[in-house]
């Protein structure tokens, strides 16, 4: 009998890597430099957006846009309860208070019909979240906003390579950020980058990334606020070798949703949709699940790697943000995440379902 454990996340750094890392160590490139330019330029070449900015992280990145935006204590900040709770974090650490807009009822993506009543004068941005891939209807957020000057930010942390009609994600709205931690599409260990059309912004950007400064080796004075949010050379190494594969990997993704959604039989189970045929990847398997808690424990003890929905913004009350009604709490109370990742085995998919339509009725 087959009693290999299944990790819930799995994917894969080889030779490439390797040969790329060791290149940037021997010729010296360590910090920001040549070789961040260069997986900046590919990232700008395969989105098709004018300008990329790598930094340490997601949540830097959303950090670093929200500071370029001046955000004060007095501004309000629109964003979905559904999300990392960095998401929520970058914008309280600076001081602006949070509106939550719900969700939609079936997805765990913002209620765009929710936005209108919470948009009020002291409104200075909306965050989208684009959660596993999935695509926000964000022409309609423009025509609510109006002539209003309110920023969109894409939350694209998990979502790249995902398209929205026939653009991708996160070049949408007037900036957008992805994550490259490790459980993403492609991966640096740590690291993000921030997206933007909008070149005066783009600049603003990259010298806020340094503490403001245009050069830190002809430094006269101090012209704006930043921070150090460099990224460098040794991780864009890593950043310009997965970034080849991306193809391949969402085309693996894209099988392993296939066989989830086809293969699990067992009522207690219900996916939670990705539009693959509209261009969005499903970079993890979402289900919401009746009797989580049993089932957890019973995946657990069979060695499938499992992981239940983190909580909703609205439930960290040290953030003190406006209270609204959350009426689709659903997805952080039954919400899971099954073996996923671009080097899982297709043997061992078929052996988590094959576990999980044997379990059936818990009471």
């Amino acid at each position: 009998m087959n009693t290999k454990n299944i990790d819930w996340w799995k994917t894969s750094f080889g030779k490439k890597e390797i040969k790329l890392i060791s290149s940037s160590i021997k010729n010296k490139n360590i910090s920001q430099g040549a070789i961040t330019k260069k997986f900046e330029d590919r990232l700008s070449k395969y989105l098709k957006v004018k300008n990329v900015i790598a930094v340490t992280s997601g949540t830097a990145a959303l950090t670093l846009i929200l500071l370029s935006l001046r955000i004060k204590h007095t501004d309000e900040i629109i964003l979905p309860n559904r999300t990392w709770i960095a998401t929520a974090h970058s914008a309280a650490i600076l001081g602006a208070k949070l509106v939550i807009a719900d969700t939609q009822k079936n997805l765990p993506i913002i209620d765009e019909n929710k936005i209108k009543k919470l948009i009020t004068k002291k409104t200075k941005a909306i965050i989208i979240v684009n959660i596993n891939g999935r695509s926000v209807n964000i022409e309609k957020i423009k025509k609510i906003i109006g002539k209003r000057k309110i920023t969109i930010i894409e939350d694209s942390s998990q979502a790249i390579g995902s398209k929205h009609k026939k653009s991708f994600q996160g070049t949408i709205g007037d900036c957008g950020f992805f994550s490259l931690s490790v459980a993403k599409m492609i991966s640096t260990g740590q690291g993000g980058f921030i997206t933007t059309n909008n070149d005066a912004f783009a600049k603003n950007l990259r010298l806020r990334r340094t503490h403001g400064l245009k050069s830190i080796n002809n430094t006269l004075k101090y012209p704006m606020l930043g921070f150090n949010f460099r990224f460098n050379d040794i991780l864009s190494s890593i950043g310009i070798a997965q970034l080849s594969l991306i193809n391949i990997r969402i085309n693996k993704l894209k099988k392993i949703y296939k066989l989830y959604e086809m293969g699990i039989k067992n009522p207690d189970f219900k996916i939670l949709k990705v539009e693959i045929d509209k261009g969005e990847v499903p970079v993890y398997i979402e289900y919401l699940v009746n009797n989580r808690k049993k089932y957890l424990d019973y995946l657990q003890k069979k060695g499938i790697g499992i992981r239940p929905f983190y909580p909703d913004i609205s439930s960290a009350k040290y953030l003190n943000a406006k209270e609204n009604n959350y009426k689709n709490t659903i997805f952080s109370s039954k919400g899971i995440y099954l073996p996923s990742g671009p080097d899982q085995s297709i043997d061992d998919i078929k052996r988590c379902i094959k576990i999980i339509n044997a379990k059936k009725n818990f009471s």
